[in-house]
């Protein structure tokens, strides 16, 4: 199963308008869940939406209750663009018993695990004037060290006690801007902290769906150690 976070301002459909995700997980024997988190950024807000307990916790139980979804981490998968790169990023780094592998496709805005830039953006006029929204989610940056919000207190957390963690990817265009460095340095960090970590820039590549759909295709079809076969309920593989 590969939980499929969509981007800000899309929703749930975007992915497979958009793309050919639907192809890519049939010929890969997989199946797609693609939640509609409209702007959330995948967290419990301070609005007082829970998103991330809704992605963590409900949606799963949901999806194994109604379809023919593996219940075992080795074959559970989250991934996403844009916004949606950070959320898989984020939960993954929240709940990493859930994820085998997480793959972070130009998550330029949203969590980070460098808690200052989050801060930073969170105090400058660019986002509380266009963007208000961002401070209603994530609250005031003075608020942010040790809360829900701050991934890098949770990234080392996991790393201390000693918690089996998810493999990362982090990918971004080579003309994605500001986004791209934000993705280039969540996963310096990340490997510095001792996470198993791939980066990826993938060359002449903008913010857009031309990068989303390639790099979509090429985790389902090779970053992702899917099994690519049905799994049956003793765990056998058909």
């Amino acid at each position: 199963t590969v939980y499929l976070m969509h981007g800000g301002g899309d929703d749930d459909t975007l992915p497979y308008r958009y793309t050919n995700a639907e192809l890519y997980a049939q010929r890969n024997n997989v199946m797609l869940v693609t939640p509609d988190i409209t702007n959330s950024f995948g967290v419990n807000t301070n609005y007082g939406v829970e998103y991330s307990t809704f992605l963590t916790e409900e949606l799963p139980v949901i999806v194994r209750t109604l379809f023919a979804s593996s219940p075992r981490r080795e074959d559970t998968f989250i991934v996403g663009y844009a916004m949606g790169g950070n959320v898989a990023f984020g939960n993954a780094l929240m709940r990493p018993d859930l994820y085998h592998t997480c793959i972070d496709i130009s998550g330029g805005i949203g969590l980070t695990v460098n808690t200052d830039t989050l801060k930073k953006e969170l105090d400058s006029e660019h986002f509380r004037r266009g963007f208000p929204l961002y401070n209603a989610t994530f609250g005031e940056p003075s608020t942010v060290d040790g809360s829900r919000h701050d991934m890098l207190a949770i990234a080392r957390r996991n790393i201390e006690r000693g918690v089996l963690v998810p493999k990362f990817y982090f990918i971004a265009g080579s003309e994605e801007g500001f986004i791209g460095d934000r993705v280039r340095a969540d996963a310096e960090t990340m490997e510095r902290l001792g996470y198993d970590v791939t980066y990826i820039r993938a060359e002449g590549h903008r913010h857009d769906f031309r990068l989303w759909d390639e790099y979509l295709a090429i985790a389902l079809d090779e970053l992702l150690p899917l099994a690519r076969t049905p799994i049956f309920p003793d765990g056998e593989r058909g």
